[in-house]
């Protein structure tokens, strides 16, 4: 188990990690403190610059041996995954796929998009202007526990490849897959010191962001706001992929069976304990209807259960927090004059933290359920007259993390996502842009800030560094600015980009 050394200081606070299906301890974990991970990130400092010095293509070389080994390993690393937090087979599969494709981007398009960039000069020909880039030395890391490998590694993976070294301060509620996948990035050839995990709580984390060079935070939008304010302290750049309330439209255009099934797919994906949840569904009029009766007679297919297979659709909750908040919010929803189409029970026959799937008509924006984000299985659906209320109420949120749309008219759907206030929008396939890596993806609002994916998320973990050289051609050892020489250069230069604006 790759764990940063805790033998600067003897611990005593441990964690417990539990099976959240059986209620079994899986192990223990020590909370470290702040010199373990001041301690961790010396040791990350000092071996960092040679981690830099092989070169990205080297670098590159080491990861693509790692992903190769989960993937080919991948049912090991989906037993880990399921067992700490209850997920289904495809739920855990989802994780090592969308991150294999990632990885592989980065892999592909990193020495390019990090190798020095040529740009404009003020005079041509007499000088050369480039950008270069360099690693920001140490980057840390605090994850999740909903997806606790794919959200520990689909920003670390870029930071490695930038040249940074990284710690990891994963979930203390699901810390083993990030533990494996570490173990497993050591034995393909990263150095112990260069990628280091530091487990712990909320105090643990803390100490990480005062010690790190750039942090990488996803988690609540409440605890996202206190990282961003010790970041700008400490003047560090941050990156923030917060809480969601994502929203769905369905046009009257919309294919129906598509999007019922969908709706339910996205609404349902880790017992809908994801950011990018579909979390609240406006329907235009003209299908609101079919569209519900669609929903209640498909979510009656959907399997709620413990089991292996892809026939299993829906796994517990990973903790009772979650449960909670959703029944509270059904609970309020019913209060303010919601119906209730389908489930909104616990499921103990089946283990302590099963929920079945919820599906409420009838809601409003006065109710906790369309403007706070639930984090369970509930799927509440709201009839909108047309197109304009729907965008109306889906940017009548703090939150603008994800959106998605259904229609048959793509060139109107398009129009109509750019009004919406998200960081993306997918159109008849919802949760696509996280599994698309040439697309960055992060929220605006309450939502966060900082990119992952695309050139973006490689770009935020590296420092430009802009190097003018001038050949001295047209230069005279002048005392000022604006000698003679100079002013008839940018008179010229002046004139040429009118005619010429790319020179």
């Amino acid at each position: 188990m790759t764990v940063a050394d805790p033998a600067a200081q003897s611990v005593q606070l441990h964690i417990s990690v539990t099976n959240p299906v059986t209620g079994e301890q899986i192990g223990a974990l020590p909370i470290m403190n702040e010199l373990e991970v001041a301690a961790a990130v010396a040791r990350a400092r000092a071996a960092q610059p040679a981690w830099a010095a092989l070169g990205v293509k080297a670098r590159t070389r080491i990861l693509r041996r790692w992903i190769d080994s989960v993937w080919r390993d991948r049912e090991t690393m989906m037993r880990v995954i399921r067992r700490e937090t209850g997920k289904t087979d495809p739920g855990a599969f989802v994780e090592i796929a969308v991150l294999d494709v990632a990885v592989n981007y980065y892999i592909a398009h990193a020495p390019h998009l990090l190798r020095p960039q040529r740009r404009s000069p003020l005079f041509p020909l007499v000088q050369r202007a480039q950008v270069v880039y360099h690693p920001y030395g140490v980057a840390g890391f605090i994850s999740p526990w909903n997806y606790p490998y794919f959200n520990a590694l689909t920003d670390l993976v870029p930071a490695l490849i930038a040249g940074n070294a990284v710690v990891l301060k994963p979930s203390e509620i699901a810390p083993y897959s990030a533990i494996e996948a570490l173990d497993r990035m050591h034995a393909a050839g990263v150095p112990r010191e260069v990628a280091q995990i530091v487990t712990g709580d909320g105090t643990t984390g803390s100490a990480l962001i005062n010690t790190v060079d750039c942090i990488a935070f996803t988690g609540s939008t409440a605890t996202g706001r206190q990282v961003a304010v010790r970041a700008a302290e400490r003047l560090i750049p941050c990156s923030l992929e917060l809480g969601g309330k994502d929203p769905l439209i369905v046009l009257d255009d919309a294919n129906l069976a598509t999007a019922v099934a969908g709706a339910l797919r996205s609404a349902l994906e880790n017992a809908g304990q994801a950011c990018i949840s579909i979390e609240r569904i406006y329907v235009e009029a003209g299908i609101y209807d079919a569209f519900v009766a669609g929903v209640v007679e498909a979510v009656q297919n959907v399997t709620l259960g413990a089991g292996d297979g892809l026939g299993v659709h829906i796994g517990c909750m990973t903790n009772e927090r979650e449960l909670l908040r959703t029944e509270a919010h059904i609970s309020d929803a019913l209060e303010k004059g919601a119906t209730l189409r389908y489930g909104g029970k616990r499921r103990p026959d089946l283990g302590a933290l099963f929920f079945e799937p919820t599906i409420l008509t009838e809601v409003d924006h006065t109710m906790r359920v369309m403007r706070e984000e639930t984090f369970g299985p509930i799927v509440p659906i709201m009839r909108v007259r047309d197109a304009d209320e729907a965008v109306r109420y889906a940017n009548d949120s703090p939150y603008g993390l994800s959106a998605s749309l259904y229609t048959r008219n793509l060139k109107r759907g398009e129009q109509i996502a750019q009004r919406i206030e998200s960081g993306d929008v997918s159109i008849n396939r919802p949760q696509m842009v996280i599994g698309t890596p040439s697309l960055p993806m992060g929220g605006v609002k309450a939502s966060g800030l900082g990119r992952r994916n695309g050139p973006e998320g490689l770009l935020r973990f590296v420092k430009s560094q802009s190097i003018l050289s001038d050949t001295l051609l047209i230069s005279i050892p002048a005392l000022t600015f604006t000698d003679p020489l100079s002013q008839a250069a940018f008179r010229a230069m002046r004139f040429i980009r009118r005619v010429l604006p790319f020179v």
